[in-house]
């Protein structure tokens, strides 16, 4: 499996499409990156299938609440 894929998403604040790389190497992953373009924070959630060769990325803004 490759390790690094860059991706192009949508902000969740702004909608500008901005790249996005993948680092599949740590396994699943939780954290945050910043838009290049409003600054606001972007909540990216990494989750690595090794068995069926995929990375899955959820993305959605920061202040956002999961119940």
């Amino acid at each position: 499996m490759k390790n690094y894929v860059e991706k192009m998403i949508s902000c969740p604040n702004c909608g500008h499409h901005t790249p996005l790389v993948l680092d599949a190497s740590n396994g699943d992953q939780d954290y945050y990156e910043d838009c290049r373009v409003c600054c606001y924070t972007i909540h990216c959630k990494l989750s690595v299938d090794e068995q069926n060769n995929k990375i899955v990325a959820y993305i959605d803004a920061d202040d956002e609440q999961i119940f």
